[in-house]
């Protein structure tokens, strides 16, 4: 039997989509204080997944098995927040010599102001002090009460949402499963498990990426003596997890810091060498055969995704902006209406409109 033709005119679907989008968009700002951490929670569950297995096979208890893995990636968590937690006391420790950096830099700064373009010290003070008084102060300490409130909330709710989403996994398939009829059973189970599959996979390759590039730059930061070798060397490597601008942001943090704790100028221009070739090797050596294909997504959807995603959600969310762009595209590639998403966020070349038409109907593999 030849599969039903959707006779919807295009203007109605493309309506439906796109409101379908804007209210996910709405739920995922207003609700971010509680659905960021969920995300994450997921994305544990899926990482903890092997090795609650390993334990069920070896006849362990249920909840021992959930909760010995889970204690464990806590604690490297923790290790991480702490280490950096402990960095940057240090670098407060060192606040006053910091400002007395700061201050000969700044004067060296309104000197050669002065000199290139003729404006006065007088001058400058005073457009500094303007733009002092323009700023909101409490806008400043709401926005700083903010994020610490939402952190707060991922260190409580992260650990409670992994435990009851890998004690209740089988009846949220269960469910995902009842809600949709029964000739749909098939590609919801595939979409459960590709998605499974890859966020898994994905993740474990990033991890693994992040601790060699975390020692990549470590080691060139300790063999130049720069001050806060390994605390630089963390961030880097966690903000080169951002695709495109992550790059950007940690050599512009590093070498921030490196010119303020620094007194060779010259260290300020290796610190950035070292990242830009740090960046070069995660890019064109490690991702492709650490992470691989494993996540089909163009680079103009996935930089867009990431941009939109920091926009909703902030940093978390341009973290989380490329595996749930994959999950969307394995939905996008299973459902009849909406195969011409999963080739537009894909990274494949359609050479001809007959093979463009040939993919968006034919059904998708099973991997299993």
């Amino acid at each position: 039997m030849s599969p039903a033709i959707d006779t919807t005119p295009f203007y109605k679907r493309l309506t439906y989509h796109l409101l379908s989008l804007s209210i996910l968009s709405a739920m995922l700002y207003l609700g971010q204080g509680i659905l960021i951490p969920l995300f994450f929670a997921i994305l544990l569950s899926v990482l903890l997944l092997p090795v609650i297995r390993f334990f069920r096979r070896n006849k362990f208890n249920r909840i021992f098995s959930i909760l010995v893995p889970m204690f464990l990636s806590l604690i490297v968590i923790f290790t991480i927040v702490y280490f950096l937690s402990s960095q940057v006391s240090g670098f407060l420790d060192d606040f006053d010599k910091i400002q007395d950096r700061l201050d000969a830099l700044y004067w060296s700064l309104q000197h050669w102001v002065k000199r290139e373009f003729g404006i006065t010290i007088t001058r400058q003070n005073q457009v500094i002090h303007d733009t002092g008084k323009e700023m909101n102060t409490v806008d400043i300490v709401g926005r700083t009460v903010v994020s610490l409130t939402n952190a707060l909330s991922y260190l409580v709710f992260l650990p409670i949402y992994t435990f009851l989403i890998l004690y209740y996994k089988d009846l949220i398939k269960q469910f995902l499963i009842a809600v949709f009829h029964n000739k749909h059973e098939a590609n919801v189970r595939e979409i459960l498990y590709e998605s499974r599959a890859i966020s898994q996979r994905y993740i474990i390759g990033l991890v693994t990426d992040l601790g060699i590039v975390c020692a990549l730059y470590a080691a060139g930061f300790l063999v130049l003596g720069i001050k806060y070798a390994l605390f630089l060397a963390l961030v880097a490597a966690m903000l080169n997890l951002l695709p495109y601008i992550g790059m950007i942001i940690a050599n512009l943090f590093c070498m921030l810091i490196t010119l303020v704790s620094s007194e060779d100028l010259t260290d300020v221009f290796w610190v950035a060498l070292i990242i830009v070739v740090g960046h070069l090797i995660d890019n064109n050596f490690l991702m492709p055969r650490i992470v691989g294909s494993k996540v089909k997504i163009n680079a103009l959807v996935t930089l867009l995704g990431v941009l939109v995603g920091g926009a909703i959600c902030g940093v978390p969310g341009m973290f989380l902006s490329v595996p749930g762009l994959a999950v969307l595209k394995v939905i996008f590639d299973r459902v009849d209406g909406l195969k011409p998403y999963g080739v537009v966020l894909g990274g494949e070349t359609i050479s001809s409109p007959d093979e463009l038409a040939l993919k968006i109907e034919s059904p998708q593999p099973h991997t299993r």
